[in-house]
């Protein structure tokens, strides 16, 4: 998911250039302006003169984040597709072969944050390959790349300034902030504004340190994360449920969360044919489309 070039560097470059092209100076000049622009934006957030510098020396604009910004293999693959390579018989068996390695930690992890460890473990492996694939792009670098570019400017500068204050923190050094194109970091990919909510120091060494091959603190934090986002113990995320015929499709939509009773009278079952579980609200989602599976969430 992360280190796969779809675009060589070269044309990468091209469409870098292509996009700033109506700028008034060459695209490193124009980078070096909203540079400064930033830093004074940045010093007003309480990030340290010393610090910023020091995180962007060198930077520059990254065409290979540009690349990646334009192609993202999940919006530009068929699903099925998608989920094969993200969920290949590889990865199922390293999955174990990490669950059986780390059986404590992660039974300790579920414990104390009442998240079922076989989630975290799956969300390990599908963000990085348990840790396989955390990244190599300079976190600032990739960010400020973002800001600078403009089609995630927004974006962009809110998750550097978050970054520089993970920095500043001293959560990590310059030098192993490393992560993917769009600013996700560390075992379990977290995005900067992300890690500042919801990271934990569960090894309890003052740091909240996703970077590390020791990946106690990345798990943990995903624990964390899905607590405080309304994770409940012992319900699954969803189940694979059929639709009658000429069910009205406009339902189907994330945003619109029922209770399993609405959905039943409705007609909908679970995909054995038997009745919604009432754990919670739930919404349908259709990853793929009319006519293929879809899950109740």
């Amino acid at each position: 998911m992360l280190n796969t070039k779809y675009l060589t560097a070269p044309l990468a470059a091209a469409l870098l250039f292509l996009f700033l092209g109506n700028l008034p100076a060459t695209a490193e000049s124009a980078f070096e302006v909203w540079r400064d622009g930033f830093r004074r934006t940045a010093i007003a957030e309480g990030i340290d003169p010393r610090q910023f510098d020091t995180a962007f020396s060198g930077v520059t604009p990254n065409a290979d984040v540009i690349g990646y910004d334009r192609f993202q293999p999940e919006f530009s693959k068929p699903i099925w597709e998608y989920l094969d390579a993200a969920v290949s018989p590889a990865r199922v068996r390293d999955g174990r072969q990490n669950w059986r390695q780390r059986r404590g930690l992660l039974r300790r992890i579920e414990a104390r944050y009442e998240v079922d460890a076989e989630v975290v473990v799956a969300i390990w492996g599908v963000e990085s390959n348990y840790g396989q694939n955390r990244g190599g792009i300079y976190t600032i670098e990739a960010l400020a790349t973002l800001a600078f570019d403009g089609r995630r400017a927004r974006y962009g500068r809110r998750q550097l300034i978050a970054a520089l204050k993970i920095l500043q923190e001293g959560h990590v050094r310059r030098a192993d902030m490393l992560g993917s194109w769009a600013g996700a970091m560390g075992h379990t990919q977290f995005i900067p504004t992300s890690f500042r909510a919801l990271a934990v120091d569960y090894d309890g060494d003052g740091k909240r340190n996703i970077w590390s091959e020791n990946p106690a603190d990345a798990l943990a934090s995903t624990a964390n994360y899905l607590r405080q986002n309304g994770w409940v113990h012992g319900q699954p995320w969803g189940v694979e449920v059929i639709l009658p015929e000429g069910f009205d499709y406009s339902k189907a939509d994330i945003n619109n969360r029922q209770s399993a009773r609405y959905w039943q009278n409705l007609g909908v079952r679970r995909s054995d044919g038997r009745a919604l579980p009432s754990y919670s609200e739930t919404a349908l989602l259709l990853p793929a489309g009319a006519g293929n599976p879809v899950f109740a969430v």
